[in-house]
């Protein structure tokens, strides 16, 4: 479930809206389009029932009216030639009007074939050399003359009966055997009973053929009967498909609604955010946020937020600066007490009637010195605000610890390899005193010996800072020498860093800052 929630909230909002709309209402579509595809099936099902249903009701019923006159010919004709009648065919006339639905002409034959009397159209004899044994039947078409004809065999002759065409019709329209064609083969011949009706189906619809062939009369004849009936058309099934349509649009209009009234307007404004340059003016924003209210408002809100983050930075600038000239103005009267009190330790050593005094004012004096020169160092940085530079420092303290040195140590050589670092203020007031014990120490020590300060980048973050003179190779018992060592020490605590002392070199790594 996480993994599906994280899934989800990674998607862009246009895809949110599709999914949610895509769980709301596809499945409803697709629930209504089975429902309306089944109710179609059904349908269809059910009219091409009803049209088989109908083409067999055209069979039985052309069944049914060849049977009725056959069966009553049978009978008349029977009875007619059993009562050995002068003219038989009135006997069966008389006998067939009592009966609905029966041949109204009719021919009387004898055993061989002769005519024995006609009654009606006497053209109907037809076949005249075609004898049937009593209780058989024979029929045959003649569709040149529309007729279906039957003969039918009875003791001591034969009756000769047809059914015409306009007959069968109206059997069927009496049967309401609504057939679109009926046609009645013989095997050799056909009649047609009735022909299709070209009509146009209605809308949505289209007209499909359901086709009955059955037998009829044991066998001698065959009914080919079409029905034409409506079937939903291939239309409708578009149709149904509406509800997925309709999520389709929705899905299509939203996602262009979202697009056009929300996504395109905010990443407007946050072009023209990120575009915006602060410090040179208010916040730009674009001409066209669309006609939402509230992405318009959005824009104003963002603009007056700018605007009082530009106000609140413009405050802060200014009382940054008032800030740094304060503290610069600090730095500077702090060097300039340093400087006097420096003159003052210097006025007092000169005025001093001891040499051991004068040493002690003029240690002090360095020591000042070397704090007023970070001092003002620190206070020619401030402008870039890159610390310290060491390298001016170590050189400006040399030349003042080389101006201030005893009588004895005057041509002192003070040798410089620096590389130009920065580094704090803490770390510089350090190494300025680190370096004035260190050159002291050999003043009043080994005057005559060099001393050399060398300052190399070790890494990006690190300095390696050495003291190289003989003077630091003294005896480890003098007392002098024993303060000296917990000074230097000390001075390489407060650099964070370990003093490796060797053979007349002193080394401790310093904190810079990182070249530009």
């Amino acid at each position: 479930m996480s993994r599906l929630r994280s899934w989800f909230q990674q998607l862009p909002t246009a895809g949110k809206l599709l999914l949610l709309l895509t769980a709301a209402i596809l499945p409803l579509g697709l629930v209504l389009v089975f429902a309306a595809s089944s109710g179609i099936n059904q349908a269809n099902d059910a009219l091409a029932a009803r049209a088989t249903d109908q083409g067999r009701l055209a069979v039985r019923a052309i069944d049914g009216l060849v049977a009725r006159n056959v069966l009553a010919l049978r009978i008349a004709a029977s009875g007619a030639l059993a009562d050995q009648a002068v003219n038989p065919c009135e006997n069966v006339r008389r006998a067939l009007s009592t009966a609905p639905s029966t041949p109204d002409s009719f021919v009387i034959t004898d055993g061989v074939g002769t005519r024995l009397c006609a009654w009606g159209d006497e053209t109907l004899l037809d076949r005249p050399n075609l004898l049937v044994s009593p209780g058989r039947v024979r029929l045959w078409l003649a569709p040149e003359r529309n007729r279906l004809f039957y003969r039918v065999g009875v003791i001591g002759g034969a009756a000769t009966g047809s059914i015409s065409r306009d007959q069968l019709r109206a059997t069927l329209i009496a049967a309401r055997a609504g057939t679109g064609s009926v046609l009645v083969s013989d095997g050799t011949s056909d009649l047609t009973v009735s022909a299709p009706v070209n009509d146009n189906p209605g809308l949505g619809l289209e007209r499909t053929t359901h086709v009955v062939d059955q037998p009829i009369a044991a066998g001698q004849l065959r009914v080919h009967a079409e029905v034409t009936t409506e079937r939903v058309a291939s239309i409708d099934r578009l149709i149904i498909l509406l509800p997925v349509l309709m999520w389709m649009v929705a899905a299509v209009l939203s996602w262009v609604v979202v697009r056009t009234f929300l996504l395109g307007p905010l990443r407007r404004i946050q072009r023209a955010i990120a575009e915006h340059d602060p410090g040179t003016g208010d916040l730009q924003l674009p001409p066209r946020l669309g006609s939402a209210i509230e992405i318009r408002e959005l824009g104003s809100s963002f603009a007056r937020a700018v605007e009082r983050i530009q106000s609140s930075e413009k405050s802060m600038a200014e009382a940054l600066e008032g800030q740094r000239k304060l503290v610069r103005e600090v730095h500077h009267r702090v060097k300039n007490n340093l400087q006097v009190v420096a003159s003052l330790l210097n006025i007092h050593r000169r005025s001093a009637t001891t040499d051991d005094a004068k040493d002690a004012y003029s240690s002090i004096g360095r020591r000042v010195d070397a704090l007023a020169v970070v001092h003002r160092n620190h206070y020619a940085e401030l402008e870039e605000n890159r610390g310290i530079a060491l390298r001016p420092l170590i050189s400006e303290l040399s030349a003042n610890l080389r101006s201030s040195a005893p009588d004895q140590a005057r041509g002192i050589d003070i040798n410089l390899d620096l590389d130009s670092l920065n580094t704090t203020q803490d770390v510089a007031v350090a190494t300025a005193f680190l370096t004035t014990e260190i050159v002291e120490h050999a003043m009043l020590s080994r005057p005559d010996a060099p001393v050399t300060l060398t300052l190399r980048r070790t890494g990006d973050l690190t300095a390696r800072f050495s003291l190289a003179t003989d003077a630091l190779s003294g005896d480890p018992s003098d007392v002098a020498e024993v303060q000296f060592e917990r000074i230097v020490a000390g001075l390489a605590k407060q650099l964070r860093s370990v003093l490796d002392r060797a053979p007349g070199i002193y080394s401790v790594d310093l904190p810079v800052f990182p070249p530009r």
